[in-house]
């Protein structure tokens, strides 16, 4: 990556500023453009060949044994991915499915680098496996098996020779990764690919480095999920040839360590009325995050934002000089071995409607389109 943060220029809205800045934004994005259509072209060609069936022909990749429902982005960033994950193995374990999740996960600079697959649960350390898995396994309370490798293909091998019940997965991103082989729904087989949005949609439309896209949007997938606090005007019905819009909830609070003195959100108001509240996040997108709190009537006075997965520690904490802090959940699985009675955490709550539920259960239940 060329840039540490996201430019402006990859943002439409940039576009309608100042006449200047608006100027500078889209001649940076302009100069960019020869390096953006190079990397659209080895895209578009990759894409290409795996989409023709011609590595499984040969042999080189082969499809896994049960149905996979790949949930990412196109956009660089964090557009949502995790709470949809957890939602629907939620949603898929309560139809009666044996679920499981592959994520990649990530090690922050100086962390343990993964020597192969490795089985999560709520008590890992985020430092290993990455703090987005050990969040999946305490809001599925460790009853989704959850695998973490960055090559797919092996996590999903380990994970099946470890759990052989387990008969649909979902992966937590891959949708550009190359060995994770399907076929997608659209084409007539079982297999979902998932694009999630959120409120910025696309940007300016350019692939990097000119835009924020790691691939093409007009690559057709099975569906698009839109994650925001703004409900859509006109909001599209299933199938899943149209968006799905689905707001996150954030009802509920609770003290770091003390997961079970739940309040809800009204009473955490009254809590904080006439103090001092700061917010930290380390998260893709962490204005999200504020303006939520924001919206729900909190003040904030303080606000951190960290780099994506970044460590927390005193030194972060010290940097808040307020009475209490309010973070996510991703955070927070961060910061087990802190004892700061500031922190509260704020839990999202996402659900599948049901007739997403409906339309992803009859697509992951057709018969095997890769058996003999």
């Amino acid at each position: 990556m060329l840039f540490k943060t996201t430019p402006r220029f990859w943002e439409k809205s940039s576009y309608s500023g100042s006449p200047v800045r608006s100027l500078i934004d889209r001649l940076t994005s302009l100069l960019l453009l020869p390096l953006a259509w190079i990397y659209g072209a080895v895209i578009w060609l990759k894409q290409l060949i795996l989409d023709s069936g011609i590595t499984n022909l040969l042999g080189f990749h082969q499809p896994a044994p049960v149905p996979i429902i790949i949930v990412g982005n196109i956009r660089v960033g964090g557009t949502g991915k995790t709470p949809l994950v957890i939602a629907l193995a939620n949603d898929l374990l309560q139809r009666g499915f044996k679920p499981a999740i592959i994520s990649r996960g990530y090690q922050p600079s100086g962390g343990i680098r993964l020597s192969g697959p490795v089985a999560v649960n709520r008590h890992s350390d985020p430092r290993l496996v990455g703090d987005e898995p050990v969040l999946m396994a305490q809001r599925t309370h460790d009853q989704v098996p959850i695998w973490v490798y960055p090559k797919r293909k092996q996590c999903i091998d380990a994970l099946l020779n470890a759990q052989a019940e387990v008969n649909v997965i979902i992966s937590d991103d891959g949708l550009q990764h190359a060995a994770l082989v399907r076929w997608p729904a659209r084409e007539g087989g079982r297999d979902l690919e998932i694009v999630v949005e959120d409120e910025r949609g696309d940007g300016n439309g350019r692939v990097l480095p000119a835009g924020p896209l790691r691939e093409s949007a007009h690559r057709e997938r099975d569906a698009t999920i839109t994650i925001s606090q703004s409900a859509p005007l006109n909001p599209q019905p299933l199938p899943s040839s149209k968006p799905v819009h689905l707001s996150p909830a954030l009802e509920s609070a609770y003290p770091l360590h003390q997961p079970n003195e739940s309040i809800r959100f009204s009473e955490l108001l009254s809590k904080l009325m006439g103090l001092k509240v700061g917010a930290l996040a380390a998260i893709g997108h962490p204005k999200k995050f504020f303006d939520a709190l924001t919206k729900l009537g909190v003040h904030i006075d303080q606000a951190l934002s960290l780099p994506d997965h970044a460590a927390i520690g005193q030194r972060e904490l010290q940097k808040l000089q307020t009475d209490f802090i309010l973070m996510t959940e991703k955070d927070a699985v961060k910061c087990g071995e802190l004892d700061d009675p500031r922190i509260w955490v704020i839990p999202m709550q996402l659900f599948i409607p049901n007739d997403f539920g409906d339309w992803i259960t009859e697509v992951i239940s057709r018969p095997n389109p890769y058996a003999k």
